[in-house]
C-alpha cells in the first residue's frame, strides 16, 4: 500500500509558485500576441487581393494542423539553423505558442466578421465611410460580442499549452514539478500537486468563461 505524504513538498513551495508565475507569465505574453496575430491575420484574410489572402492561409493551415510540441522543438532547433541566428528557449517558446494561437484567433475574428451581415458595410459605405471606418466603427463592435466566448475558450487553451514548455527546459509549473520529482523521488504527490495547481487556476477561468457566454446570450436576446 503507497504511503501518501506531501509534507515535503512544503519546501519546495517558492519553486512551485515561481512556476506558476512563470506559467502566468506567458499565458499572457503568447495570449497578447497571438490576439495581436490573430487581428491581423483574420482581417487579411478578407481581403480582395489574393496575393495577400494565400500567404495568410497557408499559415493558419501549418500551424493550426501541426502539433504545437511540434513547433516548439522545430523553433527552438530548426530555425536557428535555417536562420543562422541564435534564438533563446525562452523566444522559441514565445513565437511557436503566439503563432499557434494566433492561427486559432484568426479563424474565430474571420468568422465573428463574417457572421455580421453584409448590408451593414454596405450602408456605413454608402454614406461615406472608408473601408477602415467601416470596419472599426460598424462591423468589429458587432462582432466582437461574438467572438468574446470563443476567444476565451482559446485563451484557456493556451494556458494548458504552457504546459509544453518544460520540454524546452524552461521554468513553468510543469518543469519546476519534475525538478521537484526527481529530487525527492516522490513523483506520485508532486504530479498531484501540479495538477491541483491547474485545476485551481483553471477552473475560474472556465467559470468566468461561462458567465461571459451567459451574459452575452442573454443581453443579445434583449
Amino acid at each position: 500500500m503507497y504511503h501518501w505524504d506531501f509534507g515535503f513538498l512544503w519546501e519546495f513551495r517558492g519553486l512551485i509558485v515561481k512556476g506558476l508565475l512563470y506559467t502566468a507569465l506567458y499565458t499572457v505574453i503568447c495570449v497578447v500576441l497571438g490576439l495581436a496575430i490573430g487581428l491581423g491575420t483574420g482581417i487579411g484574410r478578407l481581403s480582395q487581393h489574393a496575393w495577400v489572402r494565400a500567404p495568410l492561409r497557408a499559415y493558419v493551415e501549418v500551424f493550426r494542423c501541426t502539433p504545437v510540441l511540434v513547433q516548439l522543438v522545430w523553433f527552438y532547433y530548426a530555425l536557428p539553423v535555417l536562420a543562422g541566428i541564435q534564438i533563446s528557449a525562452a523566444l522559441a517558446a514565445v513565437l511557436a505558442l503566439s503563432l499557434y494561437g494566433g492561427s486559432f484567433y484568426s479563424e474565430i475574428i474571420r468568422g465573428g466578421i463574417v457572421s455580421i451581415d453584409p448590408g451593414q458595410a454596405e450602408a456605413a459605405r454608402a454614406i461615406g465611410m472608408r473601408r477602415g471606418q467601416v470596419m472599426r466603427r460598424v462591423v468589429l463592435p458587432q462582432a466582437f460580442r461574438r467572438m468574446v466566448p470563443p476567444l476565451l475558450n482559446q485563451s484557456i487553451l493556451q494556458l494548458k499549452n504552457t504546459s509544453l514548455l518544460s520540454v524546452l527546459a524552461l521554468p513553468d509549473l510543469l518543469y519546476q514539478g519534475q525538478s521537484i520529482a526527481h529530487e525527492t523521488y516522490r513523483p506520485l504527490e508532486t504530479y498531484t500537486v501540479v495538477a491541483i495547481a491547474y485545476f485551481l487556476v483553471l477552473l475560474p477561468a472556465t467559470i468566468l468563461v461561462k458567465r461571459a457566454e451567459t451574459r452575452l446570450s442573454s443581453s443579445g436576446a434583449h
